[in-house]
């Protein structure tokens, strides 16, 4: 059955507030929860941006069932691999066997503040892929020496493993990326209900090892419910109308005034015709299909605006898992 999941938007909610969400999804009966780990809002009306790994390790305590998941982490410039390894490996301690890490090759919004630079993105999808291979050596348990093309690692050693596996996902977008990551992670995440992509991934993942284990295909779509639809679309449009520019543009601009900037003649109704506003559930449901046709196996939630948020998970939440589950079953 198709996983539907909910969102902790960190650009949007302060730490303590994504930790109430996070029981609230749980009550609501989302199946998992996902964190961004940003270092900056994408805009200055979002308003925050507290440190993912903390207010994870505060979720793992303060719930009980959901899973957990980095929507992402990118293990490659402000962390470096070997301090992403103890810290994923610690959560999934916490969490009693629900994370997993979720990576990808980052955005220049959150990377560019440790005074690196911002590499081209062959640079740092291959930067990516030796991430995952520490990450992956130092889960093995054994002493880690690795002196490679970007990274160098030091008698390094994590103390307190986890007993259940962590499972590594990591973020696609096209063929490039697929075959880069396909044969050394365990699930896909995109952002793009593409079939293409699921049908890449499943290809190169069975050239590579035969019959693999059962990978899962991990979704993401906005949404802003709202009893008065003017004024999702209006909350959609202030906070969220960075969407438009496409990853391809999102991953390279480095600060709020730049995104503020490239998105200033983005209209209300172009944010709209994008991303579902109002009180329409069915429209909502409408939105996520393309994600199950294409064969994503799980789907996240973004629920724009933090002042919106108590009343979704009060009221939307439950009726609108259960239409998505409906729906999802006929497929």
């Amino acid at each position: 059955m198709t996983g539907f999941g909910y969102t902790l938007m960190t650009e949007q909610s302060g730490p303590k507030e994504l930790v109430t969400y996070a029981v609230g999804a749980e009550k609501a009966g989302f199946d998992f929860a996902v964190s961004s780990d940003h270092y900056s809002p994408w805009l200055t009306s979002q308003g925050h941006s507290p440190y993912a790994w903390t207010v994870l390790g505060a979720v793992a305590q303060a719930t009980e069932s959901i899973e957990l998941m980095t929507y992402v982490t990118c293990p490659t410039m402000r962390y470096h691999p070997a301090v992403v390894a103890q810290k994923a490996a610690t959560l999934q301690i916490l969490s009693d066997g629900r994370f997993t890490l979720g990576l990808g090759s980052g955005e220049n919004l959150n990377e560019h503040v440790v005074g690196a630079g911002w590499p081209g993105v062959d640079k740092r999808q291959d930067m990516l892929v030796e991430a995952i291979q520490i990450i992956r050596e130092l889960l093995a348990g054994g002493l880690v020496e690795w002196q490679g093309e970007h990274y160098r690692v030091d008698s390094a050693r994590l103390w307190d493993l986890p007993d259940v596996p962590l499972p590594i996902a990591v973020a696609v977008s096209g063929d490039k990326s697929i075959e880069k990551f396909a044969s050394i992670a365990d699930h896909m995440i995109a952002v793009a209900p593409e079939k293409v992509l699921v049908n890449g991934w499943r290809h190169v993942r069975n050239m590579a090892a035969g019959s693999p284990s059962e990978s899962r295909v991990i979704g993401q779509i906005p949404i802003c419910w709202d009893p008065d639809q003017q004024k999702a679309i209006d909350r959609a449009h202030d906070q969220f109308r960075w969407f438009a520019g496409g990853w391809s543009v999102n991953a390279d601009l480095p600060t709020t005034a730049g995104f503020s900037a490239a998105t200033q003649f983005v209209r209300p109704e172009d944010v709209a015709d994008s991303i579902p506003c109002g009180p329409d559930l069915d429209a909502i449901v409408e939105s996520v299909r393309p994600y199950w046709e294409a064969g994503f196996s799980d789907i996240a939630l973004v629920q724009i605006g933090d002042e919106s948020l108590d009343a979704f998970l009060a009221e939307a939440a439950g009726p609108l898992l259960e239409k998505l589950r409906a729906a999802a079953k006929v497929k």
